[in-house]
């Protein structure tokens, strides 16, 4: 036997009107809530008496204190004393103001200076070379008594053994991964030392170790140029790199 559902006691028919109007009222019993107010009466009012005292002031009189007045100053005796001098008993000496402007008839003196009083000074002026175009290069410790082009060539060698004999690589460096090429320029002066120390490379710490490589070499006879000793640039790139 089927069951058939009788459309006028369906529960669920009327749900949604009877939410709105639930909370219609829930609305207006809150609202009803937030306006209520409530006043104080006159038993929660509690009614105090201040008492004031009078706080007398005493008044203090002025006096006026009388001093005495300063003793008077003695009295100042001036004695003129006049010497009168005969005037033949003295020699004025006249003081003669003269024009040091120079006039048309004033002659002027002409000074012949002969070749033989003119000194000249002989000023030395520091000159730097490049390494490149220099007459006699730098000799490096154990390259002396060489020609020419085998004392430059030697010279690189000296350069090249130097720096990897003093190679560190800075651990700093290795933890953070920096590495790359450095350029070092610097100069040998005329006494053969290592001055003027510059880098440039990708960080601070690479080339602070470049620069005390170099700093390291050691003094050598300085490079000359006609015949004198003049200061010597030279470059030298030092690569920083690591395998991984």
């Amino acid at each position: 036997m089927e069951v058939k559902k009788n459309p006028q006691l369906e529960i669920g028919r009327n749900s949604s009107i009877y939410f709105a109007i639930g909370l219609s009222l829930m609305l207006f019993l809150s609202w009803q809530a937030l306006e209520f107010k409530s006043y104080e009466t006159d038993e929660d009012v509690t009614l105090d008496v201040v008492n004031m005292d009078v706080i007398y002031e005493d008044d203090i009189p002025i006096i006026k204190a009388s001093v005495p007045p300063p003793p008077a100053a003695p009295p100042v005796v001036v004695t003129e004393s006049i010497e009168v001098i005969e005037d033949d008993a003295i020699d004025i000496e006249e003081t003669v103001f003269e024009s040091t402007e120079t006039g048309q008839d004033d002659a002027i003196s002409e000074h012949i200076v002969a070749v033989g009083d003119v000194v000249v000074e002989e000023v030395e002026e520091e000159v730097e070379v490049a390494f490149a175009v220099i007459e006699d290069v730098p000799v490096f410790p154990g390259c002396e008594g060489l020609d020419k082009a085998k004392t430059k060539a030697c010279f690189q060698k000296k350069m090249q053994e130097h720096v990897v004999k003093n190679f560190t690589y800075p651990q700093a460096a290795l933890d953070m991964g920096i590495q790359g090429r450095v350029s070092v320029i610097f100069v040998i002066d005329t006494k053969g030392h290592v001055k003027g120390i510059r880098s440039r490379g990708p960080d601070k710490i690479l080339e602070t170790e470049a620069e005390r490589i170099i700093s390291k070499l050691p003094t050598m006879q300085p490079g000359k140029q006609r015949g004198k000793p003049v200061k010597v640039a030279y470059a030298v790139p030092i690569f920083f790199k690591y395998e991984q």
